[in-house]
């Protein structure tokens, strides 16, 4: 049986029965800058001020009026939260993986929201235990319980979680607002007491000493910039702690953690387009850090410190990066000799060393790869390696937990649109692939049921864009099939082929499911990323409609049937297509979406503005900059014509991409466009407890996804599941 069509939606049903509720209306209060020699009147700027009780009451309201425009669906976001919940194995384990003394795992509970985080000891027996999900396994100590850490928070996230090198002590860190700032906490797992939670407001990453007496963390700036690196001696007071480095080029971010042999506590700084490492011997934490490598700028580096030696991915020599050796104590660039030359239509990922081989991660005609090089005696590698086999036709495979310098396997992970993610013990010598588990599906789900493919759009300069794609096996390119189109489109970002629970809720009901690879990502290498940004941005937004066109002209989606959703960045792109294409969709999601961006980039105060000048350009000092980006920025440039339903979904404590951004833009599209708020509407939805991530409790989450399917799938008029 087909979907029914978009004409039979139940929005003009209920409409039709009911008084059409009242969209707010933003009041304009109009702010003045100037930029360049022109005064620019921003109605809605005062809605940044997440204190003022009126943006407040504002956002409540918007969220009262979405709730009515979508209250008749509630019903079909009930069902949608069954299936995902009856596809879910909520009782469950993780792959227990060894770290020396100790076998970890995660496992979840039916109906609670958090993981329980434990472990076991490897005792007299080296092999993985075989472990019941539905009991708890004899001998385990729990780490951390996520659900009692959680407990009367509304917004509950991790952030470091980082065992000491002698399995004795536990540092985490806790947000419970949303907003990445997380309070540490140091507890002894002999005890299970927390016996430190002198430091708080810290961003991600942590990193023991040798001896756990130290603990290394990173501190952020006014705009959220992670800039400096502390030292905090256990069980001292915070303002002993030693500041071991600041980073005060604003365009750098920071990170500091462990070398996976325990050796080196490395600290990553890194802009856009620049990078710079630096060690410390973990026996030494109160020594000086040193560079590996001064940064020079544009050259990008990854260093992996294993073994007596350096294992650095660079770009000096090669666009799409190399893989390169050094010794341990290097502190030049000119002690880097190939073991990985750099090739055309190979890019460089990374590289994780251990013992006997090096596991370095590739992209190869816009897929992924992970390669093991062997190593003989002396340390380097014996010969070209091998790379881990698979049997899809598009597919995504990296490299699982795998904290052990010294192994004879390797965990790999992979994935496809309808193959969910598969951990395999790679046999490192062997080549040979066993599969410990594949993530179960229940309702009776086969893979069988499903297709997917590789499409190649031609975009406006003659490149092929690809196009991963998934539907139902009966559905083929009869020009009826709604569509859904994701899209992200920055900072190098792959948003490769990946399983979802919650979409066979979208391809059950029909929906052809498809994802663009479009320019600004890192799909096919390093020069994909340089097309699709600075000057080159336009081709990002202009590769999404080419692959809307494909779809649609290949008969895979009928053209009044097509949907799009991006998030972050990708709801910039959302913006941008909407205004250069409004007619190609019917409904659009944008998630924390990056729609007011040129304010953003004009105001150095804020976060993800200088950082961000090497991604989108510098418009503060460059005119020419300005007016580029004022030609695609979505608030900007909003039409009064006909847009498709537009859904924007935010949180209020999101410190990446402000509320702000999305209720200007939906003030603007209301004060602008000609749609029918019965049949197209524009709906704001703001989380007031949460961040960039929206909910963080499992079932939680589940329901925000199913309102955003819900409305989604009422626009397209697929509402009921059909018949295989």
């Amino acid at each position: 049986m087909r979907t029914r069509s978009p004409g039979a939606g139940s929005v003009d049903r209920v409409t039709a029965e009911t008084s059409l509720p009242t969209p707010p209306v933003a009041e304009q209060i109009p702010v003045v800058r100037r930029h360049h020699g022109e005064d620019v009147t921003d109605p809605y700027e005062w809605l940044r001020d997440k204190k003022d009780r009126k943006v407040l009451a504002h956002l409540e309201a918007e969220n009262a009026y979405t709730e009515a425009m979508t209250a008749h669906l509630d019903d079909l976001r009930q069902r949608i939260f069954g299936e995902i919940k009856s596809r879910t194995q909520e009782t469950d384990l993780s792959v227990p993986v060894r770290h020396r003394d100790w076998w970890y795992y995660s496992r979840t509970v039916e109906g609670q929201q958090y993981a329980v985080h434990g472990r076991i000891a490897v005792g007299d027996s080296p092999q993985r235990p075989v472990l019941d999900p539905g009991e708890v396994p004899d001998g385990e100590q729990v780490l951390l319980d996520g659900n009692a850490e959680a407990e009367g928070l509304e917004f509950f996230s991790l952030g470091t979680f980082d065992t000491s090198p002698a399995g004795d002590l536990l540092a985490y860190a806790v947000d419970s607002t949303g907003d990445e700032r997380f309070d540490l906490r140091i507890k002894d797992l002999t005890t299970g007491e927390i016996v430190d939670d002198a430091v708080t407001g810290i961003g991600y990453g942590t990193a023991w000493s040798a001896d756990a007496a130290y603990l290394f963390y990173v501190r952020v700036d006014d705009a959220w910039r992670p800039f400096q690196v502390w030292r905090h001696e256990v069980g001292t007071p915070a303002d002993q702690d030693v500041l071991v480095h600041q980073e005060d080029d604003e365009r750098y971010w920071m990170g500091v953690g462990a070398s996976r042999d325990d050796e080196h506590v490395v600290i990553a700084l890194g802009s856009k387009n620049t990078s710079e490492y630096r060690l410390l011997a973990a026996s030494d934490p109160t020594g000086e850090f040193r560079v590996v490598a001064p940064r020079r700028e544009g050259v990008e580096y990854d260093v992996a410190p294993a073994g007596g030696r350096l294992w650095i991915v660079h770009n000096r020599d090669h666009r799409d990066f190399e893989l390169a050796v050094a010794p341990i104590g290097s502190t030049s660039d000119h002690d880097w000799r190939a073991v990985l030359p750099g090739r055309k239509g190979m890019r460089v990922a990374g590289v994780e060393a251990f013992s006997g081989h090096l596991a370095v991660s590739l992209r190869k005609d816009g897929l992924t790869q992970v390669r093991i090089l062997p190593l003989g005696d002396d340390g380097l590698p014996v010969d070209d390696g091998y790379d881990v086999p698979v049997q899809e036709e598009v597919w995504s495979i990296d490299t699982g937990a795998n904290p052990s310098y010294e192994t004879d396997t390797l965990q790999v992970v992979i994935e496809s649109l309808v193959t969910p993610p598969s951990i395999y013990d790679l046999d490192l010598a062997t080549g040979d692939l066993t599969l410990v588990k594949r993530k179960p599906v229940l309702g009776g789900y086969d893979p069988a049921d499903y297709v997917q493919h590789r499409l190649w759009a031609t975009a406006e300069d003659g490149t092929r864009i690809p196009i991963s794609l998934v539907a139902r096996k009966e559905l083929g390119p009869d020009g009826t099939n709604p569509g859904l189109l994701y899209g992200y489109g920055s900072y190098e970002i792959s948003i490769d082929p990946y399983f979802s629970v919650s979409r066979l809720s979208y391809l059950d009901r029909g929906v052809v499911y498809a994802i663009a690879h479009v320019r600004g990502g890192g799909e096919m290498g390093r020069s994909w990323y340089e097309l699709g940004r600075m000057e080159h941005k336009r081709n990002t937004f202009t590769d999404f409609l080419a692959c809307a066109d494909h779809l649609v002209g290949t008969g895979w989606v009928a053209p009044d049937r097509l949907a799009a959703e991006g998030r972050s960045a990708g709801g910039l792109l959302m913006g941008a297509v909407l205004n250069l294409a409004p007619e190609r969709f019917r409904v659009v999601h944008a998630g924390v979406p990056f729609v007011d961006a040129l304010t953003t980039i004009l105001d150095p105060s804020l976060p993800l503005t200088v950082g961000e000048w090497e991604e989108w350009g510098n418009p503060v000092d460059s005119a020419e900059v300005y007016e580029l980006m004022r030609t695609y920025t979505p608030y900007e440039n909003v039409r009064p014509v006909q847009y498709p339903a537009i859904l924007a979904t935010t949180g209020l404590n999101d410190t990446r991409v402000f509320f702000v951004e999305p209720a200007k833009w939906v003030a603007r599209l209301r004060e602008t466009v000609t749609n029918d708020p019965a049949t197209r509407p524009i709906l704001l939805r703001t989380e007031m407890v949460a961040g960039h991530g929206g909910k963080t409790g499992r079932y939680d989450a589940w329901k925000e996804t199913a309102f955003e399917i819900a409305f989604m799938l009422d626009q397209l008029g697929a509402t009921e599941l059909v018949e295989g």
